[in-house]
């Protein structure tokens, strides 16, 4: 999770440089930043109806430049990136789809019990004709769908009882619009009653009713009044302009923020006596000032503060959040860490995708568990404080220029989804490619495993926590001997095939005991050769002589002689070894024990028996391939004691023979650790 977590900031902290990058090279090809001003007098008239369109004002009745340029400049200052916002909306041209009612109790969920958003819904009357045509309605759809108002057409043919206990007889436009200024408060509808069917004359009904929540002051006397009051709203952003009413993207973020913001419209069109807002710090007209408990802040002096509703949408979000945004963007953190997966995991295609399913529900049902308690303890009223506190932190920490930059690079990538889709590919191929390399360095073999082999392991790995559930979750060391659970051996007497071929997961091999083989001494091989040699022929007689001497002993015999002698006896010292005794049965222990002979009498080299375990045994050679411990090999022990080499033995464990090639020892299974016993002393009788 946390390799995931790293990969995700990297990849925001590559989001951030490359648009600093965009910025240079825009700067450089057309001489302008997104932030640098603009000049309304060298703008075309197409040009300055487009900013007015966005930020939702009418210019109908003024048929000159000067006029439309006079308005932009009393709404508020433009800038480049806004310019450049509004034209290339305009170019997109984008169908907005709107909703057909299908009856009252779709009408009632959608528009009726929304209490946080403004709709125009078109009733067509039965056999009438709608009162806005087709084309007009959807250059109506289209233009108000700017300021976030939703659109739908409610046929009274498909519940005429509802129209005409409504008095719906004929057609007309229906708005509707909160009442209060409370949260989740009443919602009015109004129907239109002018008289022109035009676009203009509609948008102008609808801003007049929007505008008409916002509290407008006249006079200084009443702004000195209103901006000393303390109410229930911590957080008010005021509006200076002289205008006949505010921009309509001001009053749809009126009807947004309600119950978090408070929205006021100050009209200075008439004002004599400006010197109490030169007071307060208002010393130009159009400004946007934002009053919080901290202070006040003037909007639109840092990077990507444009005269827009997406721009001022994201800014107030910042400062003043929900809880169900908080949860949105919690959701995309976690969702986008979760595909990180499909890079990071190697191996097969099949692979990476079970790996990332599985990520994305593990991490998303984690997310929502975790939320149910944070919405249950907002709800307690001991809990008013730290939320005020919150918000504190949000204000400070959001009105900073650091984050006027974060909040203008996520509007620039949400606008352009397939540049943030692709850089996000190529950091999960580049994430893919260097995992890869670190993972061949370490030789690991899942890189090339295909498909299929993945699904067979895949397929035994099942089937092992089928038929085998208690094994599967065991892990090496552990206290209780499982093979003596009684459920498990009667599992084991149902099914005789797997009684033959035990499936236990091979988990229990990453955590058996490692080590690398060191000698105090070095000598010639020469010297090893003979030494080797001359040992050798005499452990063979001797060993022979043992084995078969005793080899017809029975097993209960051998067990019994092998615990006494673990008990009396020193074992693979530097002069003997712990597998040469009457346990092991098999060709290998007679080699390893002629191993453990030879090595016996090379006086000038001896192994550092220091670095090795307390509880393995000591020895010299692997009865996996039948070589000695080279001076710095790396070593894996068994349970049981006995010592291989680490590669021997896990291609012998990966195999399916879980056991000591050995002694038989069952290698997922815990031994009593062995102690070495003390040397003879000297004088012990001969």
């Amino acid at each position: 999770m946390w390799v995931k977590l790293c990969c995700l900031l990297l990849y925001f902290l590559a989001l951030f440089v490359l648009a600093r990058v965009f910025e240079a090279v825009a700067w450089y090809e057309s001489g302008f930043l997104a932030t640098q001003l603009v000049d309304p007098v060298a703008l075309s008239f197409r040009k300055l109806r487009t900013i007015l369109e966005c930020r939702g004002l009418g210019y109908s009745g003024l048929p000159e430049k000067k006029d439309v340029r006079e308005l932009v400049e009393k709404s508020g200052d433009l800038m480049e990136g806004e310019l450049y916002s509004a034209l290339k909306e305009e170019e997109a041209s984008e169908s907005v789809s709107s909703t057909n009612f299908s009856g009252e109790m779709h009408f009632y969920e959608l528009v009726e019990d929304t209490k946080d958003g403004i709709w125009l819904v078109q009733v067509i009357a039965n056999d009438r004709s709608p009162l806005v045509g087709k084309v007009h309605w959807e250059k109506m759809v289209k233009k108000v769908s700017r300021f976030g108002i939703r659109t739908g057409t409610f046929n009274c043919s498909s519940d005429p009882r509802y129209c005409r206990r409504r008095g719906w007889l004929k057609s007309t436009l229906i708005m509707s619009v909160p009442q209060t200024s409370t949260s989740k408060g009443k919602v009015m509808l109004k129907e239109y009653s002018g008289r022109k069917i035009e676009v203009e004359h509609i948008f102008k009904w609808i801003t007049a009713h929007a505008a008409s929540r916002i509290k407008t002051i006249y006079n200084s006397e009443h702004l000195k009044e209103e901006w000393n009051k303390s109410d229930q709203y911590r957080v008010k952003i005021y509006l200076f302009a002289n205008l006949d009413q505010p921009p309509a993207f001001f009053s749809a973020l009126s009807v947004k923020f309600t119950g978090r913001v408070e929205f006021i419209f100050v009209n200075v069109e008439n004002w004599d006596n400006k010197s109490y807002m030169a007071e307060i710090g208002v010393y130009k007209t159009p400004s946007y000032i934002l009053r919080t408990p901290e202070g006040i802040y003037r909007y639109g002096n840092n990077t990507g503060e444009f005269i827009s509703l997406r721009a001022m949408d994201s800014f107030l979000r910042s400062l003043q959040p929900e809880v169900n945004d908080l949860f949105v963007l919690s959701l995309v953190l976690v969702n986008l860490m979760a595909w990180m997966d499909l890079f990071i995991t190697q191996g097969a295609t099949i692979k990476r995708f079970v790996v990332l399913i599985s990520t994305l529900g593990t991490y998303n049902s984690l997310l929502i568990i975790s939320w149910l308690p944070v919405l249950g303890f907002l709800q307690l009223p001991y809990l008013d404080s730290f939320y005020e506190y919150s918000l504190k932190l949000f204000r400070y920490s959001n009105t900073t220029t650091l984050a006027s930059w974060v909040r203008a690079d996520w509007m620039f990538y949400s606008s352009h989804p397939a540049l943030f889709l692709s850089t996000y590919l190529g950091h999960g191929l580049l994430i893919d490619y260097f995992e890869k390399k670190r993972r061949r360095n370490n030789n690991t073999d899942e890189v090339n495993a295909n498909n299929l082999e993945w699904l067979s392991s895949l397929w035994d790995w099942y089937t092992s926590y089928l038929f085998h559930p208690i094994a599967s979750f065991q892990h090496f060391p552990f206290d209780s001997d499982w093979d003596e659970d009684p459920d498990l051996f009667l599992e084991r007497l149902a099914f005789p095939d797997l009684w033959l071929h035990p499936l236990i997961p091979t988990d229990y091999i990453k955590n058996l005991p490692m080590w690398r083989f060191k000698c105090i001494g070095v000598h010639s091989d020469e010297e090893t050769l003979e030494t080797f040699q001359d040992s050798e022929s005499d452990s063979d007689s001797e060993n022979k002589e043992v084995f078969s001497s005793e080899k017809e002993v029975s097993e209960d015999d051998d067990l019994n002689t092998f615990h006494s002698r673990s008990a009396g006896e020193p074992r693979c010292g530097a002069e003997t070894c712990s597998c040469a005794n009457k346990y092991c049965h098999h060709e290998p222990c007679e080699r390893k024990a002629r191993s453990y002979g030879s090595y016996s009498t090379a006086g000038d080299m001896e192994p550092d028996w220091s670095a090795w375990p307390s509880e393995m045994l000591h020895c010299t050679e692997c009865v996996v391939c039948l070589e000695n411990f080279a001076n710095g090999c790396l070593l894996m022990g068994l349970p049981c004691g006995h010592v291989f080499h680490q590669n021997c033995i896990v291609m012998w464990l990966a195999g399916g023979r879980h056991c000591c090639p050995v002694c038989r020892w069952a290698s997922y299974k815990k031994k009593q650790p062995y102690t070495h016993p003390q040397p003879l002393s000297s004088d012990t009788p001969s």
